[in-house]
């Protein structure tokens, strides 16, 4: 059983995954911190990171708190008094790894502060953090490493009667942070943030962390997410959304649509396309399948809510494998539409 850490309004271990994001603006940039922050709220991120580099950095967590209505998260390295700062201007969330912020007295007063407060800790750890000693234990950064430290860490703030905690161990391999992991989820009932970090720009990015993120979920290990792109903090949260559609768990319109055939008599990429974009903003959670061949896609996708398929100048619109409508080729999409808007929310 997973244990529950709230985060502002939002509470960890309730059987929901909760989606992240991060700023990418400089953190004295306060003015269009917050135009990323309303757009990261807009496109449906639950969850705000924002790095405070510097001590003076701290007065962006009140500017961000009084934009936007998602919890806000401080991301601290080093200087603990970042961490007090933050605590004190009533941050919902502090990512630090304990192991970096000086001295065990510093870890204590964090510890101290975030619990007068209600303020829950991630720990962070990644390859870059692992301690000296746990790498030359292990030799390298391997999944058993990541665990281990994380698990260190937990005690550190332990030691200080602090539980209110949630951890992530992220690496730049895929298959490091899967084991790692699975491997700590054995060994511990605190909420897990996943992501795979460093992954690159959006396209391959997000291949790793579907693979990553998404072999997780289906293994029920996970509480948040955030999918770590070189690319702008929006594409994160559709990419996020996108994984969680494709695991079964988050809502909105799944497309299903065949790969193409010589049997093909539709112009079936472009149609797949516009029917995505028709489809971006509605939150009904429905299976919708496009189909390139009228004899076979209906039986094919007879689990799809709605379908669509044509050739040869005409379209049909199926439901559950059955044909309910025959359309003009160019009408089919409106004609979709129609049909979506017809099924209950």
């Amino acid at each position: 059983m997973t244990k529950q850490v709230k985060v502002g309004d939002i509470t960890f271990g309730d059987g929901n995954i909760y989606i992240q994001s991060m700023l990418n603006v400089r953190a004295d940039d306060i003015e269009n911190s917050v135009r990323q922050a309303k757009e990261l709220e807009k496109a449906g991120c639950q969850i705000i990171r924002a790095a405070v580099p510097h001590l003076e950095n701290a007065e962006l967590i009140p500017a961000l708190k009084n934009a936007v209505s998602v919890p806000i998260v401080a991301d601290i390295h080093f200087d603990h008094r970042i961490a007090l700062k933050c605590a004190e201007l009533g941050v919902d969330k502090i990512r630090i790894n304990p192991g970096n912020i000086g001295s065990e007295e510093n870890v204590r007063a964090v510890a101290e502060a975030c619990q007068k407060r209600g303020i829950p800790i991630r720990i962070g750890v990644n390859s870059g953090s692992l301690e000296k000693k746990v790498l030359e234990k292990y030799g390298s950064p391997v999944p058993e490493a990541f665990a281990e430290s994380a698990l260190e860490n937990v005690k550190l703030l332990n030691k200080y009667d602090f539980d209110d905690i949630v951890i992530s161990i992220k690496s730049s391999d895929v298959k490091t942070t899967i084991e790692a992991y699975r491997m700590l989820h054995k060994q511990t009932h605190y909420p897990l943030h996943l992501g795979v970090t460093e992954t690159g720009t959006a396209h391959m990015g997000i291949i790793k962390s579907a693979i990553g993120i998404g072999s997780l979920l289906c293994d029920g290990i996970g509480d948040t997410i955030r999918v770590s792109l070189t690319a702008a903090p929006v594409e994160e949260v559709r990419a996020a959304k996108d994984i969680l559609k494709a695991c079964g768990i988050g809502g909105g319109v799944n497309i299903v649509a065949c790969p193409t055939c010589g049997r093909t008599q539709i112009d079936l990429i472009a149609l797949a396309n516009k029917v995505e974009k028709a489809v971006a903003g509605i939150n009904k959670n429905i299976k919708i399948a496009v189909m390139g061949c009228p004899v076979n896609g209906p039986g094919e996708a007879r689990e799809a809510d709605l379908g669509i398929t044509g050739g040869n100048g005409k379209a049909v619109i199926f439901r559950k494998g059955e044909i309910i409508r025959t359309v003009r080729e160019e009408d089919v999409l409106s004609a979709l539409m129609e049909e979506i808007e017809k099924l209950p929310d």
